[in-house]
């Protein structure tokens, strides 16, 4: 069983990747292999809207998401976590969400997986996160698993935050025990690319 942690911060030892390391060394705890990858360093670029994706299941920009699909693949579960900047996700977040529309595609997908979020801010935009990647857990046809967000200017302060802490362990153990369940979405349902709910003519 693998759970991977994906921090889209730009830095590399910030509060977001605090609460994922959290998060994961419970999983671990608990019998997982884990991983956390950061997108500090990394070449992610926006999608292009080209659609070539629709039929191959694959992306025709060559960079940092190449690799990180394969992991998010290979993940049983996975742990995304961000950071607030203008009262929404970061922009490498939002870049992971939008090239990801290739797991639209039936022979790759992320159906079924376990999915928890962690989120961090100094004011206002924690709700603004939690609902996108709510949409995105749907979307995708993954399991939620817990929504941890705390409020936190570095790590020293997170970690003096006894209830996250413990909500952070939890998520961690969480994650095992939902992926242990086995759930399945009735295949017949399983939706391809673009929108739903919202119909024209």
């Amino acid at each position: 069983m693998k759970i991977l942690g994906i921090s889209g911060s730009p830095r590399k030892n910030g509060v977001t990747v605090a609460m994922l390391e959290e998060a994961l060394k419970a999983a671990k705890g608990d019998g997982a292999e884990v991983e956390l990858y950061s997108v500090s360093g990394k070449n992610i670029q926006p999608c292009d809207g080209c659609w070539g994706c629709r039929e191959t299941g694959k992306c025709h920009i060559r960079d940092d998401m190449q690799e990180l699909y394969e992991k998010m693949l290979g993940a049983d579960g996975i742990i995304f976590g961000t950071p607030v900047y203008f009262y929404s996700m970061t922009a490498q977040s939002k870049a992971i969400i939008d090239r990801s529309i290739i797991f639209g595609h039936p022979e790759r997908s992320l159906a079924n997986k376990v999915c928890g979020v962690v989120a961090c801010a100094g004011s206002l935009g924690l709700a603004n996160v939690l609902k996108d990647y709510s949409y995105y857990i749907i979307q995708r046809q993954m399991l939620p698993a817990f929504q941890v967000s705390a409020y936190a200017m570095g790590p020293d302060n997170l970690r003096e935050m006894e209830k996250c802490m413990k909500a952070l362990n939890d998520l961690g153990r969480q994650m095992i025990a939902l992926v242990k369940l086995g759930f399945k979405y009735p295949t017949e349902f399983v939706r391809g690319p673009g929108a739903f709910g919202t119909h024209t003519r």
